[in-house]
């Protein structure tokens, strides 16, 4: 449909929406692009224990000692924007992202809010809404030998299943785990091995055997999940065993020793690292578990916070300046979504544990990153009341920030999938953050 002709059917409003189900501006977007829309690509670094803003990105340098902690406010290259003096690599780069000061969760348990924050739905144990890049996996499929969806670190709660999951779409769309440390000198992924027995053509023999099994098959079982999930996972396990471009997407030797440096010699930085290179090869969505171990879980700062975090925030700091910067310096930025966050904030006023002040779990109010891919950068979203304690501009709820996810990537929220009987949207709440875009 030619836009003359579609505007002459009845004096369109801004906000009207075509037969096709775009807006007029998403229509004329649509046709000076050529109708082509570029691939956005996930890094997702989840900062799980629940990261203080207080301490990093909504500092309260007016407030008293108990409120605003040790660290000072700093400036960055943004006018106006101070970031915690902890963060000077970031701070240069401040124009590589935006800001979101005012988001708000439900939840202040672990496991809960992390399942919450990666998929935008309440827990469910009974039908679990899938996370963001199970639904990209399942609406924008690839056909690279690398796994679309990959989670750097088991994140899974004990009690709650593991946040970023398939849900009900079913374990075939469920991330690919690498539980090794990319920083150990031996790290490598055993997928790749292949028995010394089996050489290269027997497993293609297989492959074909494989084919012709899935053929009989499919006509006698394809009203069964569990045949069709055999076929995607045996056909994914022989792409990763037999190619090389799998396997040299995890070699982070092939990298230069001063770019690891500058990443960061540990589990985080090497990890950042290696979602870029995963990226490059072909991944669509890469979750990274974005902590060292401090001798306590995660960023669940519960005590002795400021001891943790001289060592957590330079680690966060170097390898997500370096990230932005090397991913900049390739051309990726711009179709490459990357968020930090964690599933909630920290208490606005310490505590005195006898181990040392802390800051306790807190959803009503915390901080998130967002840039590349699209999005506008260099902005600051919503504000927190001057204790940090809870919204007082522009409430971001984590269905809001997923809704946005969404958005950016090019995912129907909307879309429906049959669940134990019945139509579940992949996400039924939350709005876009238009001032990202």
């Amino acid at each position: 449909m030619h836009r003359r002709d579609f505007c002459n059917m009845g004096g369109l409003a801004i906000g009207a929406v075509t037969p096709l189900g775009l807006s007029l501006p998403e229509l004329l977007a649509h046709e000076a692009t050529g109708g082509v829309k570029k691939q956005i690509n996930v890094i997702f670094m989840f900062l799980q224990g629940g990261a203080s803003h207080i301490d990093m990105y909504d500092m309260k340098p007016d407030m008293p000692e108990e409120i605003r902690g040790k660290y000072q406010p700093s400036p960055t290259k943004i006018p106006g924007l101070h970031l915690s003096d902890q963060l000077p690599k970031l701070s240069n780069c401040a124009d590589k992202f935006s800001l979101i000061r005012s988001m708000h969760s439900y939840s202040s348990m672990h496991g809960e809010g992390d399942v919450h924050m990666m998929c935008g739905s309440p827990v469910d144990k009974n039908v679990q809404a899938p996370g963001i890049g199970a639904v990209l996996s399942l609406q924008q499929r690839q056909q690279s030998p690398i796994p679309p969806f990959v989670h750097l670190g088991n994140m899974k709660h004990p009690a709650h299943s593991m946040p970023g999951a398939a849900g009900f779409l079913g374990r075939t769309y469920n991330p690919f785990i690498i539980h090794k440390n990319p920083n150990s000198p031996d790290f490598a992924v055993s997928e790749f091995d292949v028995a010394p027995a089996v050489d290269v053509d027997r497993l293609a023999g297989r492959r074909q055997l494989l084919r012709s099994l899935d053929r009989y098959q499919a006509e006698r079982e394809r009203q069964l999940e569990f045949a069709v999930a055999h076929d995607i996972f045996t056909e994914q396990a022989l792409n990763l065993a037999t190619s090389r471009k799998a396997k040299d997407a995890f070699d982070l030797s092939q990298e230069p020793a001063k770019l690891r440096d500058a990443y960061g010699r540990n589990r985080v930085g090497q990890g950042m690292l290696l979602a870029r290179r995963l990226i490059e090869a072909g991944v669509r969505f890469v979750t990274i578990q974005g902590f060292v171990d401090t001798g306590i879980y995660a960023w669940d700062h519960h005590w002795g916070i400021f001891s943790h975090l001289d060592q957590q925030l330079p680690i966060y700091d170097s390898s997500y300046a370096a990230l932005l910067q090397d991913l900049d310096d390739r051309g990726l930025l711009e179709t490459t979504l990357v968020i930090t966050t964690g599933e909630f904030g920290r208490t606005p006023k310490l505590n005195t544990d006898k181990q040392g002040p802390g800051r306790d779990h807190w959803g009503r109010c915390f901080s998130l990153t967002i840039g590349g891919g699209g999005v506008k950068t260099g902005r600051v979203i919503g504000a927190s009341d001057k204790f940090g304690a809870i919204p007082e501009d522009r409430p971001v709820s984590v269905p809001d920030f997923v809704a946005t996810v969404y958005h950016a990537v090019g995912l129907d929220r909307h879309a429906e999938f049959l669940a134990q009987g019945r139509p579940m949207k992949m996400l039924p709440q939350g709005n876009v953050v238009s001032e990202l875009f």
